[in-house]
């Protein structure tokens, strides 16, 4: 796939399928599982969706229901069939409605989901999204269903049009696909090998981004440090970290996920020198067992993965790592998990996403002998989420009294009702809720606010005033933009740019980046904290 290819807008064209027998746009909903991934390809099935004339149902019964599937957690396979046996009822008082399934699930199963749910509409995969309008359209005129799996890409998913979930924070994929062998994983097969976007197509829809008011971006990849390997740059990942750094307006820069064994230190550097870039890392551990990361082919041990962290604080001090570990791996014993307990002791993560292991058809763990009893899994689990939930506390114990910058939050976290607090995200990524005492200014959703942090929990923190002085609001472009969304979405006129000539309106587009109409998403972790399977 040549550079210019992927660097070229890939065009939805208007859909006769979108509108109903009375001339009126049809309504869609896009339920999303998974990963950051996954979030991030919904932007673009709803944008190719909004560019083909569909319109969101806000809530509403929708016409045309998309479920963006995963395949890596346990409970993928039940989530689905359970969401599209409630979907046959709605189907079949909801005159027209049409269904589509698409996602790392439906490139797995293929024509599994048709024989099990025959009421589907559309199967289409990880690699052809851009085909969901018109795969949607076939499936209308011939009344029957379309499945569409392609075994390598159609077109980058960048390319395609978007709709992105909130005005001040988006993803930016700098590569789809992944080179690794991970026995427990069965990503590869689903992606795909590794593919590089160029730098310089990264860093315009950076620059898009910020001149539609975001403040903030999370670059994504499967192993988002091991990009430049398709096109021969070893050290791209941290010169791509430098360049964004660049960026005018651009304030907080994040990334996930990177692999261990990729893990160079020009990217540290690159992290520790360029000030978008946030004191955050998620680093995946796995296991600390030597024996149990052979067994998983992670090309890594655990006396590395300490040596990273201890650079990378060296560097950062203030650094908040997270990780990602699997439980009970088939051959774990006792000794490998108190190695596991060892790492994640003197690792001291801010965060820690701990799952069981289960089997995963098709990958080469599911047919290992000496696979762990449930029982021992489960026993074994909830004494590393007893330590990981401990070493939380005590880390976020730490930072009280020290003062944050906070990029106000639309919707995220649990607030407390009496209080009226709000959310926001601290360079670190840490989750805190602030109180704004009574005459002080109201921060809009991409603001910051510099609060003092006064109160910790295991996953998130407190900062509430201690003398009832006035919030300290920083107004910003991100701000100013949730107000032209809202004001869009009340059908408002738009308000003018600074030359006086009114601002291009518009929720999706070719390629690059625009803005939900409604509020949306922030910033998300991988996978939720009480979830355990994976």
């Amino acid at each position: 796939m040549s550079s210019e290819t992927l660097a070229r807008p890939t065009l939805i064209a208007p859909s006769s399928a979108a509108v109903d027998a009375d001339g009126k746009a049809r309504t869609y909903e896009v339920r999303t599982f998974g990963c950051q991934m996954n979030v991030h390809d919904s932007e673009r099935l709803t944008g190719s969706l909004e560019a083909a004339g569909y319109v969101s149902a806000n809530g509403e019964e929708a016409d045309v229901v998309v479920i963006n599937t995963c395949a890596v957690r346990e409970n993928a396979d039940n989530k689905l069939y359970g969401n599209l046996g409630y979907l046959a009822s709605v189907k079949r008082r909801h005159e027209g409605m049409q269904i589509a399934v698409g996602g790392c699930l439906a490139q797995k199963d293929k024509n599994v989901i048709l024989e099990k749910a025959p009421w589907v509409d559309v199967v289409f995969g990880t690699h052809n999204m851009g085909s969901l309008p018109s795969l949607l359209e076939r499936a209308r005129h011939n009344g029957e269903a379309q499945l569409e799996i392609l075994d390598s890409l159609e077109t980058f998913p960048s390319t395609l049009p978007t709709k992105r979930d909130s005005s001040y924070s988006g993803w930016v994929s700098i590569s789809v696909g992944c080179n690794n062998t991970c026995t427990f994983c069965i990503v590869p097969a689903l992606r795909g090998k590794e593919k590089d976007r160029r730098p310089g197509e990264v860093l315009a829809e950076i620059q898009a981004l910020v001149d539609d008011g975001a403040i903030e971006v999370t670059l994504l990849g499967q192993n988002v440090n091991s990009y430049g390997v398709e096109f021969g740059d070893r050290l791209a990942f941290g010169k791509l970290l430098r360049a964004a750094g660049k960026i005018p307006g651009l304030e907080r820069i994040r990334f996930t996920s990177p692999h261990p064994a990729a893990f160079t230190d020009d990217v540290i550097d690159a992290m520790a020198e360029t000030p978008a870039v946030m004191p955050q890392l998620h680093m995946p551990l796995q296991s600390g067992s030597d024996a149990i990361l052979k067994s998983m082919r992670r090309s890594y041990r655990s006396t590395k993965f300490l040596g990273i962290l201890e650079r990378v604080r060296a560097q950062i001090p203030h650094a908040a790592i997270s990780t990602d570990i699997i439980v009970g791996f088939p051959g774990e014993t006792e000794e490998d998990f108190q190695e596991t307990l060892r790492v994640v002791e003197e690792a001291r993560f801010a965060t820690a996403f701990t799952f069981q292991y289960s089997i995963r058809p098709g990958t080469p763990a599911a047919t290992m002998p000496d696979q762990i009893p449930k029982e021992v899994v489960q026993e074994r689990y909830e004494r590393l989420a007893e330590l990981t939930n401990r070493i939380a506390w005590e880390e976020n114990q730490a930072v009280i009294g020290r003062e944050v910058e906070l990029l106000v939050a639309n919707g995220e976290g649990r607030k407390d009702a009496d209080t009226h607090r709000m959310s926001g995200r601290a360079p670190d990524s840490r989750l805190v809720h602030f109180d704004v005492p009574a005459g002080s200014e109201v921060p809009r959703p991409g603001d910051m606010v510099t609060v003092v942090v006064t109160a910790a929990a295991p996953f998130h923190l407190i900062a509430d005033s201690t003398d009832g002085a006035p919030l300290r609001v920083r107004r910003t472009i991100s701000g100013d933009a949730w107000d032209r969304m809202q004001a869009e979405s009340c059908g408002v006129p738009t308000p003018s740019d600074a030359s006086g000539a009114p601002r291009a309106a518009g929720p999706v587009s070719l390629g690059f980046p625009s803005l939900r109409l409604q509020g949306g998403a922030t910033t998300i972790p991988i996978y939720t904290v009480d979830d355990s399977e994976r």
